[in-house]
């Protein structure tokens, strides 16, 4: 069974490094034989969130925003890929989901965070994970830390030095833990409607 997985990026930084990992990330889950997607949030382009894309009347959202919903509602799980930004993630990665609630609901989602020190993000993370669960998305508990992202993938975007090392190491048991959420995610949605 092919899964679909959304790969989330937020950074609008004009010199940014995550984009390397999220989009290793795609192309390493694409190497697996599931299906994935990089959704970036300076791409997408959606303004500061003044109406959720629920809160439009139908058909009258902008077009970059109802064709991500019906994205996320065809995704069966989530990598969201986040820098830390003073010890939280980056304000393009929020600003991005917080324009959607329901589109969330009942699926899995991994994070992949990165800084430009040893800590990995893992500051970012542990806010990031009660944010998503807030949001209705069933977070896996394997995390993807790279630290020293600056020096962890070479010009060609593959990983490198030790911290790229660890990323190829440390990715099958994530990829793994987040398909193994999709799978029986998946398997539920489909022998009982969700509570709501």
């Amino acid at each position: 069974m092919t899964r679909q997985i959304l790969v989330f990026y937020g950074s609008y930084r004009r010199d940014r490094q995550g984009i390397k990992l999220a989009q290793w990330l795609v192309d390493a889950i694409f190497a697996r034989g599931d299906r994935a997607e990089l959704i970036d949030a300076k791409t997408v382009g959606l303004p500061m969130l003044d109406r959720m894309y629920k809160e439009y009347p139908k058909g009258e959202a902008p077009p970059a925003m109802a064709e991500l919903a019906a994205k996320i509602r065809a995704a069966d799980g989530f990598v969201f890929v986040t820098g830390e930004y003073n010890w939280g993630p980056q304000p393009g990665l929020k600003n991005l989901t917080d324009h959607f609630l329901e589109e969330w609901f009942w699926r899995p989602a991994a994070i992949a965070c990165y800084s430009a020190g040893p800590w990995s993000g893992v500051r970012a993370m542990m806010g990031w994970r009660d944010t998503l669960g807030e949001m209705g998305m069933a977070v896996t508990s394997s995390i993807l830390p790279v630290g020293r992202i600056g020096g962890a993938f070479d010009a060609d975007g593959q990983p490198t030095g030790d911290d790229g090392a660890r990323l190829v190491k440390n990715f099958p048991r994530f990829a793994d833990d987040l398909n193994w959420w999709v799978d029986a995610a998946k398997a539920q949605r489909a022998r009982q409607d969700p509570p709501y």
